[in-house]
C-alpha cells in the first residue's frame, strides 16, 4: 500500500455512503417512525466544492427517502443510488457511467454494507466510528465521526494534495 498522502494525489472520484457518513449512525425516529437523519454543514460545502471543481461524486444508501434525494439534487450530486442494498453493483455502474478507473476512487464507507465495494476501491477510507472490519479494510481513518466532518476532512485532503482547495474563483458563487 501506497503512503496514503500519495494516493491522494490519484483519486478522480468520490463514493460516500449515507447513515453513519453523511449522517450520524445514530437516528431520530419521527412520529412516523421514519428516521431524521442530521447532516454536517462543512461536509455539504466541501461536496458542493468539489462537485463545482469538476469531481464526479456518488452517494449509494440503503436508504431511500426524498430527504435524501433533495440533499444530493441540493449539493450537486448526480448520482444517487438509493434503497440499494447491494452496492457494489451501483458502484461499477458509477465507474463505466463516468468513464473512471477502479483504482482512482475514493469510498467512504463505516458498515458491512459497504465492505465488498470498499474491497475493490483504490482508497477505501472511513470515518472514526466505522464498524471494526471496515476499520480494518480502510487507508485512512478519519479522526471525525460519521456525519460529523468525515466527509470534509477526506475532501479537503484530496483537494489541498492535489492543489485544488481554496480556488479563489470556484469559491465566488452563489450557494443559494
Amino acid at each position: 500500500m501506497a503512503f496514503f498522502k500519495e494516493e491522494l494525489t490519484q483519486v478522480k472520484a468520490f463514493v460516500f455512503d449515507v447513515d453513519g457518513v453523511l449522517s450520524v449512525s445514530t437516528q431520530v425516529l419521527n412520529p412516523d417512525g421514519e428516521t431524521t437523519r442530521t447532516s454536517n454543514l462543512k461536509d455539504g460545502f466541501a461536496l458542493m466544492y468539489a462537485v463545482r471543481i469538476g469531481y464526479p461524486i456518488c452517494v449509494i444508501t440503503g436508504g431511500n427517502t426524498i430527504e435524501v434525494r433533495k440533499r444530493c439534487e441540493k449539493i450537486g450530486i448526480k448520482d444517487l443510488y438509493a434503497g440499494s442494498l447491494k452496492k457494489l453493483p451501483c458502484l461499477y455502474d458509477f465507474i463505466e457511467k463516468n468513464n473512471l478507473n477502479i483504482n482512482e476512487v475514493m469510498y467512504m464507507g463505516d458498515d458491512l454494507p459497504d465492505y465488498p465495494a470498499m474491497k475493490v476501491v483504490g482508497i477505501p477510507v472511513c470515518p472514526l466510528d466505522a464498524a471494526p472490519e471496515i476499520k480494518a479494510i480502510s487507508h485512512y481513518i478519519s479522526d471525525k465521526n460519521g456525519g460529523e466532518g468525515c466527509v470534509r476532512d477526506v475532501l479537503e485532503q484530496v483537494l489541498r494534495a492535489q492543489g485544488k482547495w481554496m480556488d479563489c474563483e470556484t469559491m465566488n458563487w452563489n450557494l443559494f
